[in-house]
């Protein structure tokens, strides 16, 4: 039996192994022919002559193997400031955890904080600089605070009279839309527009809407310019080759994030603290599922919620990535299920996070009031479809219809 059970072990930790690597080949396989703005170079290269450059970047900003920042300044680009958004510069800081502005070891080039108490540059911190590059890793969702900088980067642009350039890249969920569109009166950090939770833009497209629309203060205009992804559309599978955020670490969390996250406004675990962030679900006491897990201190979780305390839920890690992708809608199943097995009172957080994620207090009082996915998602599709007429009107890509 127990040669039995190591052959049993062996089998399964093989079989995980192949699972990943046809991922990777999937992967690479679908991205192959991408080029990412950044990759352009001859696109953009005289637009920077001679100008004083300020990049509101992270870790994902690379061209090629090297950090756009360092490819840059090879180029003879006079890079002057960086802005740093959620996570930090090199993507290291936990999730909500403010950082102060320093000097970047590497190149001497200051960096400012974009998280915290100051969401955007100031006209001083915009002294002196004579174009701003944004170039980050987006992954589709309302919630991820990376378009909500975007947008303050783009009215602090608008203020003082500095063009804007988007470097643009794929949106690994940009094949379809989904989720409640945002209602007046649940604007947030985590949600400033009126869009759905999952809204089918690159970062590139979700720009010009913020400009068509006239979401920036006082209706200002940004001198905007994207440089365009090549042999990419909307249903251009894509995993990014750098880890958007520290808990998102593989395309199977960034999949699942849209999903899931909206755990983050109840008192269930999405796996912070774990090998597995975003990919499994769980909480003390759970009397269902069969997989447990133990938060920990990690070093994109450092104080993370139940730490210490064995989780009692599901693993998602070992979905089908391809599966994944071709869902295209947003799975309810998981959030209902844990209400319905949680104690009344101990499922949605206290202070509201739920309806912020969500954009709306309805989608919270449909669970409580019993309806199923299918109710939900019904509801929700006359803002869709509003939604897309005015989402048509600023794509750059082939969409997914």
């Amino acid at each position: 039996m127990k040669n039995t059970s190591r052959i049993y072990r062996f089998s399964n930790a093989v079989l995980h192994a192949l699972f990943i690597c046809a991922c990777i080949i999937f992967a690479q396989q679908a991205e192959a022919q991408v080029q990412c703005g950044a990759d352009r170079w001859n696109l953009y290269k005289d637009l920077l002559k001679g100008e004083k450059v300020a990049l509101v970047v992270n870790q994902t900003a690379q061209v090629g193997d090297s950090s756009l920042v360092d490819y840059l300044i090879k180029q003879g680009v006079e890079v002057v400031k960086i802005f740093a958004p959620e996570h930090g510069f090199r993507g290291d800081q936990d999730a909500g955890q403010e950082f102060k502005d320093w000097v970047d070891s590497l190149t001497g080039v200051p960096v400012i904080s974009l998280y915290g108490q100051r969401k955007k540059p100031t006209g001083e911190d915009l002294a002196g600089v004579d174009i701003l590059i944004f170039d980050i890793q987006d992954v589709g969702a309302r919630f991820y605070t990376y378009i909500s900088t975007l947008h303050y980067i783009m009215e602090s642009c608008a203020e003082s009279d500095k063009p804007l350039l988007i470097l643009d890249r794929p949106n690994p969920n940009g094949n379809y839309i989904d989720g409640p569109v945002l209602e007046a009166g649940f604007e947030s950090f985590v949600g400033m527009h009126r869009v759905p939770i999952v809204h089918g833009m690159t970062i590139g497209e979700y720009a010009r809407m913020i400009n068509g629309e006239n979401w920036l203060k006082d209706g200002k205009q940004c001198n905007l310019q994207v440089i365009k992804c090549k042999n990419y559309d909307h249903n251009t599978f894509y995993a990014p080759k750098i880890k958007p955020s520290p808990n998102l670490p593989n395309i199977t969390a960034i999949l699942l994030y849209p999903s899931i996250c909206l755990f983050e406004g109840t008192n269930v675990s999405l796996g912070r603290g774990t090998e597995w962030p975003f990919q499994v679900i769980g909480m003390p006491g759970y009397e269902r599922g069969e997989f447990t897990f133990t938060p920990m201190p990690t070093a994109g979780a450092k104080n993370p919620p139940f730490k210490g305390l064995q989780c009692k839920g599901y693993d998602l890690s070992r979905s089908n990535v391809e599966e994944l992708f071709n869902r295209r809608h947003l799975d309810l199943e998981y959030l209902i299920l844990f209400y319905k097995n949680t104690t009344k009172g101990r499922y949605f957080l206290e202070n509201g996070f739920f309806d912020k994620l969500a954009g709306d207090k309805q989608l919270r009082m449909d669970i409580e009031a019993g309806k199923t996915s299918r109710q939900i998602s019904d509801s929700w599709q006359p803002g869709l479809k509003q939604f897309q007429l005015t989402r048509k009107k600023y794509l750059l890509y082939k969409d997914f219809h």
